[in-house]
């Protein structure tokens, strides 16, 4: 007989304080070192005893219904914020005479704190729901909890594979399921805040492979595939110690968050580092030894998870029969087979062999499972290539000079191959930066280098890169610049100058293969100043003859110039998907080019000034011609635009200022905005506002500029003839997919300049949610150059940064002449060139006056 719904609450009441004590009794053995997997089962257990108690106090033992514990509850599995999925069995007679009592049970589990989520269906029911494959996941693992044998048999039977899904049926959608779930979560093994359940390699591929054996070949565990040949103890071992290794990092997750969630966010992963007891020191931060297990972990559950779904596939579509390929080798299906078990094993050539004919034919599908599993058994007796034979390293240079070199080493590196030839990339496999710059790990980096690289070889134009598939085949050896890309980053996580640490070991490697002199020093030159083209184009002037000179000199050829251009663009390209931009494309293409005419004219004769401005106004002069203006035309726009213009802009910066001043009388304020030549308003736009100067105009055009949507990645400012201004901006939308029509922007912020500029002020905004974790002290630099005081800002990125900052210029009556923002991550890194009001640089107690400003208005944004 069921209890009195009156002692309702406080039944609940106790029954809560019961989970709650054996939460906390649990949390206190998890911090103690035990097992995750051992805990989610205790909890479980804790879960049944009050599940089981409701459950007797709503329903008398002979009513005709009988629950289950469905999905993860149904395994026995229950993380400390995890669901608790019910199903209960009864006809509909049964669930029309009981609806009160299971409300009422379902009340009291929701009064004890436990989220429940429960249906209630008929055996048919049952089946006709399990039409949807994930509802026949999560009832496949019921397991009884008030159920007698004959509830269990009928659930299993309407579940049967003769009623619903068949095992092959039910292998494909769960694999497609896969392939979108990875999807979804935009491959998330290899990013900031992984999705330890959903994403590739997290729990639900662990999962994945339960359901299928249990589906396909009716067996509960993966242990049971060693005795059925479909799994090597090797194999079920490495997937046991991962699913440890995740569990205790999903089980502190929930316990850190204190409430259901699946992703290592920013918000958490300190919190959770120190939890379990990962301590920085000189060469990682705590958090980033964690996120490292994290990766490798992930890589190998998606490894071995490979090879036991082509398992499954053979064992529905049969195993064809072997092609044979040469005297080694073989297809199976597709796939690529050594011929001989063992053979691998017999001589270390014989794995590099093995990726030779991989690369040879494009068509296979892959490594056949069988031979996977013996390549990762041969794993430790990969010598380093410092005890290698001559013959093993001149293999693996062949591996380089041959077909598809970069998707051999990516999958050299995926099989950990890589890893064992190079110790010191096994060193940075699945290392993490903890920043926002660093959306890969250094590994995962490094071949998105390389495949960028790749695509530069392909010969095809790529619209990203203006110039590169154009500077690609000046390569006299093209493997030298693998071998670039594959050390520029392999120094990280040392605590040291990582170009300077991969330049020792990109040395070293080419000696060791034998490399000439002249070869490996290029490779290492290419490494140790790999960020030298970058920072270059970024936070220097490059229309300035000098800077192209001054870069000229430290790369002194046109080979080194090729390779290091190929390797910056790669590079960048490769650190975030967001991070390039057409904008860094012209700034490299542009230093590229003239660096090339530097070298060609020769370092002894630098270009002057005077030389660089006329020929851009001859080139200038050419494009309007062409486009229907005359010379006595020509002679008049340009009269109206600075001589400074014609050294700092390009020939078609300066054909499409001239055009926008045409319509206009002298005088009269122009503000034109243009895309980028071939490309829309989301890749960047230019932006020109010519009008009369006054106080505070520099600044109000930025904080117009933020007003609209636009991140200032450049700012030029010139004076124009009769106490005009003449400035260029670049910008970007802050939203890409908001990009707005470069005729409305000139419009809207002619509109904005048109007002009382000493009102409009900067917007004020919250500051992202994910920013907060990574705060970068405010450092201030000044320094008296030729123009004035160069200001070196580096702090936390923000919206309306620059905003802010002009406005504190404003205050502080002083004139803007330059200005480049980058922002790597988290970090912005600008530099501005400013004056008093007569042009002149600051005095000291006006830069001490502007620094106390600045770095008020940056603390007072911890909002």
């Amino acid at each position: 007989m069921s209890a009195q719904a009156g002692d309702d609450p406080a039944w609940s009441a106790a029954a809560k304080a019961a989970l709650a004590q054996a939460d906390a009794r649990l949390a206190r053995r998890f911090d103690a070192g035990a097992r995750a997997d051992r805990l989610i089962a205790l909890r479980a257990r804790a879960v049944d005893v009050q599940v089981r108690a409701a459950w007797r106090r709503c329903i008398p033992a002979d009513a005709p219904l009988a629950l289950f514990a469905v999905g993860g509850y149904g395994r026995g599995e229950l993380f400390p914020q995890s669901d608790v999925d019910l199903l209960v069995l009864a006809e509909p007679d049964a669930q029309q005479t009981w609806q009160a009592a299971l409300a009422r049970f379902i009340a009291l589990l929701w009064d004890a704190g436990l989220q429940a989520s429960h249906a209630v269906r008929s055996a048919g029911e049952c089946t006709e729901a399990a039409a949807d494959q994930s509802v026949l996941t999560a009832l496949i693992e019921a397991r009884p909890l008030a159920a007698g044998e004959d509830e269990a048999a009928r659930l299993a039977e309407v579940l049967s594979p003769q009623k619903v899904w068949p095992p092959e049926d039910f292998y494909e959608a769960k694999l497609e399921e896969q392939r979108l779930r990875h999807a979804r979560f935009g491959d998330t093994s290899d990013n900031l805040e992984p999705n330890l359940k959903d994403g590739p390699g997290g729990l639900r591929d662990l999962h994945l492979l339960g359901w299928l054996a249990l589906r396909s070949l009716g067996v509960h565990t993966l242990d049971k595939l060693i005795e059925l040949g479909r799994l090597g103890w090797d194999e079920a071992a490495a997937l046991e110690r991962e699913r440890r290794a995740l569990c205790r990092l999903r089980y502190g997750l929930h316990l850190v968050a204190g409430r259901r969630e699946e992703r290592l966010r920013f918000d958490y992963q300190k919190l959770l580092a120190a939890r379990l007891g990962y301590a920085d020191d000189a060469d990682s931060l705590g958090v980033e030894k964690m996120m490292q297990g994290f990766y490798r972990s992930a890589a190998v559950v998606r490894r071995i998870g490979d090879r036991l779904l082509q398992r499954f596939e053979e064992h529905f579509e049969g195993v064809a029969a072997p092609e044979p390929i040469d005297a080694e080798f073989e297809r199976r299906s597709g796939y690529l087979a050594a011929r001989v078990p063992g053979w691998l094993g017999s001589d270390p050539a014989h794995i590099f062999a093995l990726f030779a004919a991989w690369a040879v034919d494009p068509s296979l599908r892959g490594l056949h499972s069988q031979t996977a599993r013996e390549l990762a058994q041969e794993l430790p007796q990969i010598p380093a290539y410092t005890d290698a034979s001559p013959a093993l390293r001149e293999a693996f240079m062949q591996l380089l000079r041959g077909p598809q070199p970069v998707q051999t080493l990516e999958r050299m590196a995926r099989a950990g191959v890589l890893g064992r030839w190079i110790p010191a990339f096994q060193r940075v496999s699945g290392r993490m930066q903890f920043d926002l710059f660093h959306v890969f790990t250094v590994d995962q980096h490094t071949l998105a280098v390389l495949r960028n690289l790749a695509g530069f070889a392909s010969g095809e134009p790529d619209p990203r890169f203006s110039i590169a598939h154009q500077v690609w085949p000046s390569l006299r050896k093209p493997e030298l610049l693998l071998l670039a890309g594959l050390f520029h980053d392999i120094g990280k996580g040392r605590g040291g100058d990582h170009s300077e640490l991969g330049a020792v070991d990109a040395r070293a490697f080419c000696e060791a293969m034998g490399l000439s002199e002249a070869d490996t020093a290029l490779v290492e030159w290419l490494v140790r100043r790999h960020l030298l083209m970058s920072v270059t184009a970024q936070k220097q002037d490059i229309t300035d003859p000098e800077v192209i000179h001054r870069f000229a000199g430290e790369v002194a050829d046109r080979q080194r110039l090729d390779h290091l251009y190929l390797l910056t663009c790669a590079d960048i390209a490769g650190t975030s998907p967001k991070l390039w931009n057409s904008w860094k494309d012209r700034l490299l293409a542009d230093l590229h080019t003239a660096t090339r005419l530097a070298l060609r004219r020769g370092l002894g004769q630098p270009v002057a000034a005077d030389e660089r401005i006329a020929e851009n106004r001859e080139a200038a002069r050419a494009l309007l011609l062409a486009s229907g203006h005359d010379d006595a035309a020509i002679d008049a726009l340009f009269a109206r635009m600075p001589a400074e213009n014609f050294l700092r802009s390009r020939p078609d910066q300066i054909a499409w200022q001239a055009a926008a001043l045409r319509d206009a009388r002298a005088g009269e304020p122009v503000v034109a905005s243009r895309a980028m030549a071939g490309r829309d308003g989301r890749d960047g736009l230019d932006v020109l506002v010519h009008m009369p100067d006054q106080d505070g105009l520099f600044a109000a055009i930025v904080i117009a500029l933020d007003r609209l949507g636009m991140s200032v990645l450049q700012a030029r400012v010139l004076d124009g003839p009769d106490g005009t201004i003449f400035d260029t901006f670049h910008v970007l939308p802050a939203e890409q997919r908001q990009a707005p029509e470069p005729a409305l922007l000139a419009a809207s912020l002619a509109r904005a300049l048109g007002g009382d500029l000493s009102r409009m002020l900067p917007a004020r905004r919250s500051q992202p949610q994910h920013l907060r974790h990574f705060r970068v002290a405010p450092q201030l630099d000044f320094a008296e150059i030729a123009g004035g005081t160069r200001i070196g800002l580096i702090c936390t990125d923000r919206p309306g940064l620059l905003a802010d900052v002009a406005r504190v210029l404003r205050e502080q009556h002083l004139r803007v002449h330059d200005a480049r923002i980058a922002t790597f991550g988290e970090r912005a890194e600008d530099l501005l060139l400013v004056s008093d009001e007569h042009n002149h640089p600051l005095a000291p107690d006006r830069c001490d006056a502007l620094r106390a400003a600045l770095l008020a208005a940056l603390d007072g944004d911890k909002r």
